[in-house]
């Protein structure tokens, strides 16, 4: 992750109204003038804390990507144990996607418009993934599971699952599946 910058007002003014319309209309549909316009600075300002647009967007998804960390800490601390950590990180993934205003995951959102691999956007997404996939493995080595490599993997799935499914399906159907998918893919033979 990049080492941020000096957070001033202004900044933190263009990041946040950045981060509100890229997630609910897309990072690509928004222009820059229309954030200057909403975050209330002069252009030179803007240009001053993000010289690109592209940097703009990585900002965005650092920030996000440090709330998400934050959140599931906080989730995997408050749990009972190990196993129970990562009912309830699922939990909170199904509660979030049944979130008023949920558009899926910013990271998932990002990636499509950025096609490359090798671009900034898809690295902060690939950095986000990996923390995700490290999260998840670490859980299981705690709790003794065969292989928890390929099991932090099929977790993945699932949790790309719930944050698509979240917005595309009904979240009441989608909740009820959470817990018994979970514990499925917990409890399969190595």
């Amino acid at each position: 992750m990049h080492t941020r910058t000096s957070e001033t007002p202004a900044r933190r003014r263009i990041l946040e109204t950045a981060s509100t319309l890229f997630y609910a209309e897309g990072v690509r549909s928004v222009g820059i003038d229309r954030i200057i316009a909403e975050a209330r600075v002069a252009k030179a300002t803007f240009y001053h804390h993000f010289p690109a647009k592209d940097q703009l967007v990585r900002a965005y998804l650092e920030a996000e990507y440090e709330r998400q960390r934050t959140a599931v800490e906080a989730v995997r601390t408050a749990a009972a144990n190990a196993r129970q950590a990562l009912f309830d990180i699922f939990g909170f993934l199904g509660e979030n996607g049944a979130g008023p205003g949920f558009r899926g995951c910013p990271f998932t959102n990002a990636a499509a418009e950025y096609p490359d691999p090798a671009h900034p956007v898809r690295q902060t997404t690939a950095e986000y993934r990996r923390w995700n996939h490290t999260l998840f493995h670490d859980i299981l080595t705690t709790i003794g599971n065969p292989t928890p490599h390929a099991t932090a993997t099929m977790l993945m799935m699932l949790r790309d699952g719930i944050v698509v499914g979240s917005d595309l399906d009904d979240p009441d159907t989608v909740r009820p599946v959470i817990d018994n998918t979970v514990t499925r893919i917990l409890d399969q033979a190595p």
